[in-house]
């Protein structure tokens, strides 16, 4: 009998190629996807099918075809199309599929879209994926919770992925993806603002190195490289994340939350469509201030 799985992407960006990358392809009889960008324009289309063919992946024309007879569905994409792609995705699927939601969205984000997925003979699970895919790949820490972990988790450790159930309903994941968000992410707005505001005040070298003073053995240089480069090539969809992170503060009755100013951050950054590297935070913050239109101190005092 061929246990083998066939297997489908919606959405083939970072966290998708990453997966698909350390997969054993023993494992799978097909590999399908289906992104939105395809539908775009021709250089977008193009751009997906370099990416498809780099992986060996059959890139499908629409989201029917991609979800025809795929025994386990990924669906990663960006948090605030999370919940459409489960609505138009609910009809689609196989009897019994596996529905697995890896998006960064609220817990009642995620319970609306099980609903959905669930009525149809679907098996939603909630999935947060709680480290940077690179360079895990395929073995990047996975959390599953629902009434379908544990098939799921079977799921993944035939497929050699890392992953642990979170017991719970559908949304316990999430909520441990959330909160460690309204950190992660925050860390990354405020290291932004902090080396910007230092460079501007040309006092950045002195607030690296009093802050490593205070906690050595962080490398707070390296960490705002690090930060900055993320929040350039990430921030719109850490942006998207964050939208979802404030409605579940709102939910939980904080009704002001610090995050409302990590969204703003990350989408300022993101949308600037920088190219910069991770090697030296002061070369990406005068990037950003260049882009950003602002005036270091001692020009604007000349």
């Amino acid at each position: 009998m061929d246990n083998r799985l066939n297997i489908a992407f919606i959405g083939f960006g970072e966290a998708a190629d990453a997966f698909v990358g350390g997969l054993d392809r023993t494992l799978v009889t097909g590999l399908t996807a289906y992104d939105i960008k395809t539908d775009q324009d021709a250089d977008s289309r193009r751009w997906m099918e370099d990416r498809y063919n780099a992986q060996a992946v059959k890139g499908a024309p629409s989201l029917a075809e991609a979800l025809a007879s795929a025994d386990v569905v990924f669906s990663v994409v960006t948090a605030d199309q999370a919940a459409l792609v489960a609505e138009q995705a609910a009809p689609l699927l196989s009897p019994g599929a596996l529905f697995f939601d890896c998006n960064s969205c609220a817990p009642q984000t995620k319970q609306t879209s099980a609903k959905l997925i669930d009525a149809v003979g679907g098996r939603y699970v909630d999935v947060a994926v709680m480290a940077p895919v690179h360079p895990g790949r395929h073995r990047t820490p996975l959390l599953l919770s629902g009434d379908h972990a544990e098939a799921a988790k079977a799921v993944f450790d035939r497929l050699n992925m890392n992953a642990t159930v979170e017991p719970g309903p559908v949304g316990t994941s999430s909520s441990v993806k959330m909160v460690r968000s309204i950190m992660v992410k925050g860390m990354e707005a405020l290291f932004a603002e902090c080396v910007v505001a230092g460079r501007l005040a040309g006092v950045d070298e002195q607030v690296i190195a009093s802050l490593e003073a205070s906690h050595p053995g962080f490398d707070w240089a390296k960490r705002a490289g690090y930060n900055l480069e993320r929040m350039a090539q990430h921030g719109i969809r850490r942006a998207a994340e964050m939208d979802e992170v404030c409605e579940f503060l709102h939910h939980l009755g904080i009704d002001e939350p610090l995050s409302a100013g990590t969204v703003r951050w990350q989408r300022r950054v993101g949308e600037l469509g920088l190219t910069v590297s991770q090697d030296d935070y002061r070369t990406t913050a005068d990037s950003l201030i260049h882009a950003l239109k602002l005036t270091p101190m001692k020009e604007a005092d000349s």
